[in-house]
């Protein structure tokens, strides 16, 4: 039998050791390549430290019973917004005084408006909301916090975006946006953009989508005196809801509150220090209803005053007087849509007499 010379072998062998070891040496650097990326630091980050592509929206509530699975997207910087210090604290509660013939005048001036083909919606709302900040008569102010309620239903409620309206606008949504950076950006919660624009799941939200967008923030001016929550879209009115209020001794305060950074929650399990009781949702004497609005004491009797919320109730007969431990007490359908406009850190309530 032929054999083949020692020498032969052994360049054979020397060849397969240094073939073996060029594969290692290129299964290496493929490895390295595809996890850990060259000409980047090993931490790539911004705000908070957190990398970029990580979800630090502290500020949207979770939302109980619901999975909702968005994909994850670069945090975007918040939209730079020109808004006016509200001053919601210099629109008088209501006094029954002579109708003011100004305000009259802007009245009968929305209506004209309002009676043109088609109707000039923006104009009208704008003329009824200067005449809301004036004296006057009782039942003007019930017509003009009506008609501007009705307004709303149109002009911010509805999907249209009209001309010349400084407060809502349409946006074009861009690839891998969540709904609820939107709304982070305008200042008003993703729910609230799911209202106005009929979304049922954020999930089926598109790239190219143009979807009408709200200027934030909300904000919310109760009356001890008449039990009322008027709800404001910056400085402009947009409904009244009758609310409950705190006993005798047991006061809401007022002052000018905020919502708390991680106030808004779905019907939390709730623990009465009184009864020395833990309520859960499904009990059926829970006392918190349908939302949960954690709030913050920033001025006034509330400065520095915590555990206080607007919240729905299990009791609606109670609504219109005294009756909570000092929480602002909303019908459960009401503390729903209060909910989903007010937003975390940027909405304020203001509670006067």
């Amino acid at each position: 039998m032929a054999r083949y010379p020692a020498g032969s072998r052994a360049g054979r062998r020397a060849r397969n050791r240094m073939y073996t070891i060029l594969v290692v040496i290129i299964i290496g650097i493929v490895f390295a390549y595809f996890y850990y990326p060259f000409g980047k630091d090993e931490a790539e980050t911004g705000d908070g430290g957190l990398p970029l592509n990580a979800n630090t929206d502290s500020n949207v509530p979770v939302i109980s019973n619901t999975n909702v699975n968005e994909p994850p997207v670069a945090r975007i910087e918040p939209r730079q917004i020109l808004q006016r210090e509200p001053n919601l604290t210099q629109i008088p509660p209501g006094p029954d005084v002579e109708p003011n013939p100004e305000a009259a005048k802007l009245i009968k001036e929305a209506e004209t408006l309002l009676s043109t083909t088609p109707a000039k919606i923006i104009e009208a709302r704008d003329k009824l909301n200067i005449a809301l900040r004036m004296p006057m008569s009782f039942e003007q102010r019930k017509f003009v916090k009506s008609k501007l309620s009705q307004l709303s239903e149109q002009w911010l409620f509805g999907r249209t975006v009209f001309p010349d309206d400084t407060l809502c606008e349409t946006y074009r949504v861009k690839p891998l946006e969540m709904l609820s950076i939107i709304g982070e950006r305008y200042n008003v919660p993703y729910e609230a953009l799911m209202m106005v624009n009929r979304i049922k799941d954020p999930r089926s939200l598109q790239a190219g989508q143009n979807i009408k967008v709200i200027n934030g923030p909300f904000h919310a001016k109760v009356y001890r005196s008449t039990f009322t929550m008027d709800i404001y879209l910056q400085n402009t009115f947009v409904r009244s809801f009758v609310v409950g209020l705190g006993l005798p001794g047991q006061e809401t305060p007022t002052g000018v509150w905020r919502v708390a950074a991680d106030g808004k929650l779905e019907q939390p399990p709730w623990y009465d220090e009184v009864n020395n009781r833990t309520y859960f949702p499904e009990d059926p004497d829970y006392p918190l209803g349908s939302r949960w609005i954690g709030l913050e004491g920033m001025d006034g009797d509330a400065k520095g005053r915590e555990g206080f919320a607007i919240h729905g109730t299990k009791e609606p007969n109670q609504l219109g007087t005294q009756g909570s431990r000092g929480c602002i007490r909303l019908e459960n359908g009401d503390a729903i849509l209060v909910y989903n406009l007010l937003f975390p850190v940027k909405s304020l309530v203001y509670v006067t007499d």
